[in-house]
């Protein structure tokens, strides 16, 4: 299964100032496998897609909810924003 991930903001800062990454899962991964995946890959981003409550994940442009894990399949699209602070 493989996956195309955006980083937006400081998701992005984390993960070396890039804007996507397509990444290899084994045949049953989900969201919450992702998630785990991407914080062994990059290490400074494992804080915040560690923590839901840092970061949401879009899949195929519609967010999931706090505490889900969806299963993922070949092609899906995930997006990684941070919370938006105001100013």
């Amino acid at each position: 299964t493989t996956v195309k991930v955006l980083f937006f903001a400081s998701a992005r800062e984390a993960a070396g100032n890039i804007s996507s990454v397509e990444i290899e899962l084994s045949y049953e991964s989900n969201t919450t496998t992702l998630r785990n995946v991407l914080a062994e890959k990059y290490p400074k981003l494992a804080e915040l897609v560690l923590d839901e409550d840092n970061i949401t994940f879009a899949l195929n442009e519609e967010y999931i909810p706090s505490g889900e894990s969806l299963p993922l399949k070949n092609g899906d699209t995930i997006a990684l924003i941070p919370p938006i602070s105001g100013g």
